[in-house]
């Protein structure tokens, strides 16, 4: 995986938009939330939120650490795209999206 093909799979899935955020931050959102946050200039990693029993595991890992800001709301941050393989990137992403996408109103839900 490799910002490219982040950015490719996270605008395929329902409903995503991008923007950038705090100058360089790529941010990919679902209904106006955040699931998934990269650099825009750099190709190192990203930050998405994991389910609450997977957050310590995760942490755990070589690589990954709780994200800066956001731990607090189960999201992680992955240093470099090596640490996961890219069906894991798939997961994880898609899995956040959906964490994401389940908070929204039920109205603003159904119309993605």
């Amino acid at each position: 995986m490799n910002i490219e093909s982040l950015r490719t799979f996270c605008l395929s899935l329902p409903g995503v938009t991008e923007e950038v955020k705090w100058e360089s931050d790529l941010c990919f959102l679902v209904g106006g939330k955040m699931f998934c946050v990269t650099y825009a200039d750099a190709d190192q990693g990203a930050s998405f939120k994991v389910r609450d029993e997977e957050y310590r595991d995760m942490i755990a890992r070589e690589g990954i650490i709780p994200a800066p800001y956001l731990a607090r709301a189960k999201w992680i941050y992955v240093i470099d795209f090596l640490w996961l393989s890219d069906a894991e990137w798939e997961h994880y992403v898609r899995q956040s999206h959906e964490l994401v996408k389940e908070k929204l109103p039920k109205k603003l839900r159904n119309s993605l």
